[in-house]
């Protein structure tokens, strides 16, 4: 399930590779050896073995490293809000690889049509479009049924792929030289200088999904992740690259398809078939980690409080986010549309991802440091990988040109919007700050502003664990009235994936039937405050089904005088904010039980 993307890279990356190199036996055996080692250094040695010791208790990603890092809580100008952007940055590249990898992914599995029948060229992109669409469609249905047999199809590929290859190499014993590392630097210093750069452009594309292990490891955990990478995926991909080095070795007009090549006649529209429901496959895994990271974005306070969708009772993780979705069905149609064949779209595939590696090696290094590792040792293992890093980056950036300007501006936008939202949010903290009131103040005065204490319970929500939440003053304001017993709730995100239960909630009493309630979950968490409510004890059943959520319905004003940020990102700010989730929705609180109050707050 996690090698869908990087397991079905061998339909395009070995004859993109190939092919910039200008074809040949020579160029075949050699670029094959550069794949292999590309994969052993890469995925095998750098994720499996280094950056998956990386875990925010057990989770991994970008999202993982910043909490570590404990970016999240930086001050402005300080070393850790340089880390925040970097991270963000990173976050941001998968939204650009999201985008590019269905597309490539599924254009060059249906491509294979035209192996057979030249005739039905036409028909390979309005069916990857229609495969597509559907694609997009099925998210809102959740993935439950699907992500049942994702496993078993992925196994069966990875044995197809491999017995691919053992027939090739069969046909072709002398392409086993490529295990050779020499055979790769070989090729590399007597190819020209550009020939070399643009072939390890293209190399990069047979690792591309191998960050996804470090991604997802908070799934399946890291045992069960390497076990599966070297006992199945490595080998087969590794005898699949073999096997199409092979067959190029000996026949040069192959290049057109070796993947497809390597089976006979018979078997090319079965294949097709089955190559497809592989790239689907691929494709649900980047969508899914699409949608898993844009929860933890919101989580974290890095997005704005879009509406997820949660499509399976009995897993938190399933999640679907209908804007997410959409935007990115937006991106991936458009990437077919406009590059219209794989070869095409490998131009614009690999910048991304190369980036978001190098991003995840500089983090790793500085985790590292974090835990105690010498410089040295860190300057030695990390700085190198991080020079083949960018060794990929940079032969990937000159295809800048060529369509890697597409994820790159897609992920300029999402980074872009992250960094607004976040700004955004410290802005109208700081301006909550001076009006919120202080509690000793407001006990004070509170039996003079309230003429009558009601029956019932009055939850008050702030964003802050001090002071008065705006909402209830304002209440008090208006209304000359508040219920006999007061809870000031705020709610917190740990910087790990889940919370538990003896450390969800802290209770704090401020005053006579006043407690201050701070609730914390983690950032894979949903954020559930009558089931927070309910684990401080302070509650009976009875009691939390008549309880009045109070909740500030901000309206935040653009202030041309206030310093902050500029005026037309202010107004992107508020335009956001606006039109966000309900916070009710958000936060899981009945509609029968929710109040709103509005407020006005100038940035």
């Amino acid at each position: 399930m996690v090698y869908g993307d990087i397991g079905t890279s061998p339909l395009y990356a070995f004859k993109v590779a190939v092919g910039a190199a200008g074809g040949g036996a020579h160029a075949a055996i050699g670029i094959a050896s550069l794949i292999i080692w590309s994969l052993l250094l890469v995925v095998s040695l750098k994720y499996a073995l280094l950056i998956m010791r990386a875990d925010n208790r057990g989770e991994g990603g970008v999202v993982a490293m910043l909490a570590l890092l404990g970016a999240r809580s930086a001050k402005p100008r300080s070393r850790q809000s340089v880390l925040l952007v970097l991270g963000l940055i990173g976050a941001a590249l998968l939204y650009g690889d999201g985008a590019i990898t269905p597309a490539i992914s599924v254009l060059s599995a249906v491509e294979g049509l035209k192996l057979d029948a030249p005739s039905l060229a036409p028909l390979v992109l309005p069916l990857t479009v229609a495969i597509l669409v559907g694609l997009f469609l099925v998210q809102a249905k959740g993935t439950g049924f699907i992500g049942r047999i994702f496993g078993p199809v992925m196994l069966v590929w990875f044995v197809l792929i491999a017995l691919l290859g053992v027939s090739g190499i069969l046909r072709h014993p002398a392409v086993l030289d490529a295990l050779d590392p020499l055979r790769a630097v070989g090729f590399l210093l007597h190819a020209p200088p550009g020939i070399s750069f643009a072939v390890l452009g293209s190399v990069f594309l047979a690792v591309t999904g191998g960050e996804a292990m470090y991604a997802d490891m908070g799934h399946f955990g890291r045992f069960p992740i390497r076990l599966a990478w070297f006992a199945v995926a490595l080998p087969a991909l590794a005898l699949n690259y073999l096997g199409q080095a092979a067959l190029v070795a000996n026949d040069p007009s192959a290049l057109a398809n070796p993947f497809y090549g390597l089976a006979p006649g018979w078997a090319h529209y079965p294949l097709v078939v089955f190559a497809t429901a592989a790239t689907v496959i691929a494709s649900q895994a980047i969508i899914s980690g699409v949608f898993s990271l844009t929860q933890q974005s919101i989580q974290l306070g890095f997005l704005p409080r879009l509406f997820i969708r949660h499509t399976a009772a009995d897993q938190a993780g399933q999640v679907y986010l209908p804007l997410a979705n959409w935007l990115l069905a937006g991106g991936t149609l458009a990437a077919v549309l406009i590059f219209r064949s794989s070869d095409a779209l490998a131009g614009a595939y690999g910048i991304a991802v190369s980036g978001l590696m190098a991003i995840s090696t500089f983090l790793a290094a500085l985790i590292a440091l974090r835990w105690g590792y010498s410089l040295v040792l860190v300057a030695l293992v990390n700085g190198g990988f991080f020079l083949i890093d960018m060794v990929f980056f940079s032969s990937n950036a000159v295809k800048i040109l060529e369509g890697g300007w597409l994820p790159l501006l897609i992920a300029g936008l999402v980074a872009f919007i992250m960094l607004t939202w976040r700004g955004g949010v410290v802005l109208v903290e700081q301006a909550r700050i001076h009006l919120r009131e202080e509690e000793q103040a407001f006990l004070s005065t509170l039996d003079h502003a309230v003429s009558c204490r009601t029956e019932g319970i009055g939850a008050f929500l702030s964003a802050a664990k001090t002071g008065i939440p705006l909402s209830l003053t304002h209440h008090i304001r208006h209304n000359r009235a508040l219920q006999k017993r007061v809870l000031l709730v705020s709610v917190g995100t740990l910087e790990k994936p889940h919370v538990r239960a003896d450390e969800r909630a802290e209770v704090t009493q401020i005053g006579p039937d006043m407690h201050r309630v701070i609730l914390r979950f983690g950032f894979m968490e949903r954020f559930d405050i009558p089931a927070g409510l309910r684990s401080t004890g302070l509650l009976t059943p009875e009691e939390l089904d008549g309880i009045s959520y109070y909740i500030g319905r901000e309206t935040v004003i653009p202030d041309p005088k206030l310093n902050g940020m500029a005026q037309w990102r202010k107004r992107l700010f508020v335009s956001m904010q606006r039109n966000t989730a309900p916070n009710g929705s958000f936060f899981c609180i009945p509609s029968a039980q929710l109040v709103e109050i509005g407020t006005e707050v100038r940035i």
